[in-house]
């Protein structure tokens, strides 16, 4: 073969492979567009039926007419939380504290309190606090403010302001503080018996005393009783989210897409001290009736059934012999109390309250924690299997139906005494470093015990005090058949003790 014939052949080899590799190129390119087209048509379809805004459609009935109504549809999940934390962050605070601490240095001052038993130093702390009005009013948790000397208010746009403790219910570890303010930005209570398991939720706070923080999750679990709270009529039915709550996040806001108060962050699960997945919030109806009892009367007006209860346990009901499978176990019935007269008896069931099922202790305790003395609610009780429905009229803790004002309650909480603090005169004269007067006894423990008005109370339980808050805490966490031992001095300055059983 010539030159020539080879140099042709290689030309119309070229020309061929050129041909055949703008087919392959031509194909790869109608490919190409039409996945465009295809993923395009698919992003439009998806959009529209997922992520459009609200709209009308035709909907068919079972008849088979034709019917036109507004059906909402909604995305299934919105991840714009922008609106929502706009409207918190404003109405979110910084509390911050100075708590005083002491050490004991001197052995006396394990006793009576004696002179040069202590150094005390102010400690700072901080949590967070929830406006809840717009001329000052601010809910928080309990813990956060206890024995604070002071209390300073941080807003979100840096002003600062003193803050004056209104009341506390250590029951739910709420507080009410209020500063000196209008006009503020504030957050609207939601009804927490709304809020679904599944829902999306922000926690709003300052941990770390990092201000300003916005956290997102959803609502793991309702009516959770995780037994932290030490009160004897505490009341646990939290509100389960796994939206990251660390230290400082105490007393913020958990609120729903909408911007709404469903609850006031007041613990995590954690064995670092840190989040690990899960935190607490006390409901928005609880601590709006908390608010409330504060703000008009001083004190939480709480309402008792008068009856000892449990879970309905898969155990219990093989035990007991029940002819249940869920709800609220009597385990036992109050003498005289509201329980007893309304006929209600030990080994009862109670399912209903007004009407709203009830399948845990937390929950029934949540519900009758939203009343006041002298409400009517309707328990639904099975007994041997058949429901009734009585009518129970609830009492306070002395028994009778009336509101009772703060000092009432000091009486009744605080061992039947009003409590006062040591004075800077009674300090000087009897030479204590702390303890805590007793200004005047009203009946209960004390008037049994012959414990003396103008007694001063430096131990209770081998437990040094320094305020009434103190001592209301140490008594609140005492149970039936508990001893109490009360040391300190008499009015003419002696030692004295006295004993009794709770």
């Amino acid at each position: 073969m010539c030159v020539g014939s080879v140099r042709d052949l290689k030309v119309k080899s070229e020309s061929r492979y050129n041909a055949i590799e703008t087919k392959i190129f031509m194909k790869k390119a109608l490919v190409v567009l039409g996945l465009m087209l295809g993923s395009s048509l698919a992003s439009v379809w998806l959009y529209d039926h997922y992520f459009a805004e609200d709209r009308v459609v035709q909907v068919i009935d079972t008849k088979g007419t034709s019917a036109a109504r507004n059906v909402v549809y909604t995305a299934p999940f919105d991840a714009d939380f922008v609106g929502a934390a706009e409207r918190t962050v404003n109405a979110v605070v910084h509390v911050k504290t100075s708590v005083e601490q002491r050490s004991a240095v001197n052995p006396f001052d394990f006793f009576f309190g004696v002179p040069g038993g202590g150094q005390g130093q102010l400690v700072q702390a901080s949590g967070s606090g929830v406006v809840v009005s717009e001329d000052g009013y601010i809910l928080t948790n309990n813990h956060v403010i206890e024995n604070a000397r002071e209390i300073i208010v941080a807003m979100n746009d840096d002003r600062e302001f003193p803050a004056e403790l209104i009341g506390t219910d250590p029951a739910t570890d709420l507080a009410v503080i209020k500063i000196k303010a209008e006009g503020l930005a504030h957050l609207p209570f939601s009804n927490s018996d709304d809020v679904r398991v599944g829902e999306w939720v922000l926690a709003v706070g300052n941990p770390f005393n990092l201000t300003s923080t916005v956290t997102a999750g959803i609502v793991s679990a309702k009516g959770r009783d995780i037994g932290i709270i030490s009160d004897r009529a505490a009341i646990e039915s939290f509100i389960q989210t796994d939206a990251a709550v660390n230290p400082g996040n105490s007393g913020g806001a958990l609120v729903n897409a909408g911007g709404e108060l469903i609850g006031i962050n007041t613990a995590i699960s954690t064995h670092t001290g840190s989040f690990e997945g899960y935190s607490f919030a006390v409901p928005s109806n609880i601590a709006q009736k908390v608010y409330s009892d504060i703000k008009s009367y001083g004190a939480v007006q709480r309402a008792f059934i008068g009856v000892n209860i449990g879970d309905v346990t898969p155990k219990l009901i093989e035990e007991a012999q029940l002819k249940v499978k869920s709800g609220v176990y009597v385990a036992g019935v109050a003498d005289n109390g509201a329980a007893a007269e309304a006929g209600i008896k030990q080994g009862d069931v109670i399912q209903r309250v007004d009407g709203q099922e009830v399948t845990k202790s937390s929950q029934l305790r949540e519900l009758i924690g939203r009343k006041r003395p002298g409400d009517r609610v309707t328990l639904g009780v099975n007994r041997d299997g058949k429901v009734k429905d009585y009518s129970v009229e609830l009492r306070n803790m002395q028994g009778s139906t009336e509101i009772l004002t703060k000092e009432d309650l000091n009486y009744t909480a605080a061992l039947g005494a009003s409590l006062e603090p040591l004075s800077p005169e009674d300090r000087k004269k009897l030479g204590l470093a702390r303890g805590v007067k007793v200004a005047k006894v009203k009946g209960g423990k004390f008037e049994k015990a012959g414990v003396p008005s103008g007694f001063i109370i430096t131990k209770i339980n081998n437990r040094l005090v320094s305020s009434p808050q103190e001592v209301e805490q140490l008594v609140n966490q005492l149970q039936a058949g508990d001893g109490v031992l009360i040391q300190g001095y008499l009015p003419d300055g002696r030692p004295d003790y006295f004993a009794f059983g709770w």
